[in-house]
């Protein structure tokens, strides 16, 4: 742990990307090969190394370095780590850190949606979502709901923003995620609904219309490659996306509430369609741990 400077100079430039920069800045659009992101909490940053990401510093409260933020630390032994208190972090970055660590690390190339869906049984697609708090409770519900993988259309929030980071509690870096670009699927939604099909998979678009089917209608259920589509916050998915879907889907509500906000409605339809996915992967995971066992 020998690479540790304790802040003297707010100014540093060192600190600009963890107090200066913004998400736009950091995402440079102009040059994607020095984006970045800031990953907040040792479990996401954890989650991100083990994904495979760069890490370029850290900034560290320094009541962690030996407790919750040193396992970071032995895995980055060479990594910049610059550290205040509390007092001092939360003046730097204008709100208290997450079990006080945030590394920021360089971004990856984002891979074709046709290699994520190759396998998939079951994808999520998120349309013009730009709340990055639903964006990230939505990649955490379907991490952990049986989605095989999330799309996202170009005008939803990035899901490596540090809120969405955050909020998905590091799943970003464990299920597979892309954005829909035009030059791969064309513009969406009109050619990017056939790409969807052209890859296979039947489309249910969440929408509150009088024939749109529950969540739990066992046709849905049947389908071997289903892609479930959730719209923006407020206006639900656009009429083309609808009109171009096979199944428009609803899910029943009492006491006069016509709708969920899109975070928790996602949680709602990746459970109930996701339930015989889920049972497949638990049933892969059993037959590895026997066979691990048995190599024992």
């Amino acid at each position: 742990m020998g690479n540790i400077t304790r802040i003297t100079d707010f100014g540093a430039p060192e600190l600009d990307v963890y107090a200066r920069m913004t998400e736009n800045q950091l995402l440079r659009r102009d040059a994607p090969e020095k984006a970045l992101f800031i990953a907040e909490s040792p479990r996401a940053v954890l989650r991100a190394l083990d994904a495979g990401y760069e890490p370029v510093s850290m900034l560290v409260e320094d009541r962690h370095i030996q407790g919750e933020a040193g396992e970071l630390l032995e895995r980055c032994p060479d990594v910049p780590v610059y550290t205040a208190s509390f007092e001092v972090l939360a003046q730097l970055t204008g709100y208290p850190l997450t079990r006080g660590a945030l590394c920021a690390m360089r971004r990856k190339p984002l891979p074709p949606a046709a290699e994520l869906c190759r396998d998939a049984r079951r994808i999520a697609v998120l349309e013009n979502v730009m709340n990055p708090t639903n964006v990230g409770a939505i990649i955490r519900s379907a991490a952990a709901l049986g989605m095989d993988a999330v799309l996202l259309t170009p005008d939803c929030s990035n899901p490596l923003y540090r809120r969405a980071v955050r909020v998905s509690m590091g799943t970003v870096f464990q299920i597979p995620w892309t954005i829909l670009e035009e030059k791969e699927c064309g513009t969406w939604p009109e050619a990017g609904m056939h790409y969807l099909k052209s890859l296979g998979f039947s489309t249910a678009a969440m929408a509150l219309r009088s024939e749109s089917a529950a969540v739990d209608d066992r046709n849905l259920k049947q389908e071997k490659k289903l892609a479930v589509l959730l719209g923006s916050e407020g206006y639900g998915l656009s009429a083309g996306t609808i009109a171009a879907a096979d199944y428009t889907v609803k899910i029943p509500m009492t006491h006069g509430v016509d709708s969920l906000n899109v975070a928790a409605a996602s949680a709602v339809v990746f459970w109930e369609l996701g339930k015989k996915r889920i049972e497949e992967l638990d049933d892969k995971e059993d037959t590895r741990d026997e066979n691990s066992s048995d190599l024992r």
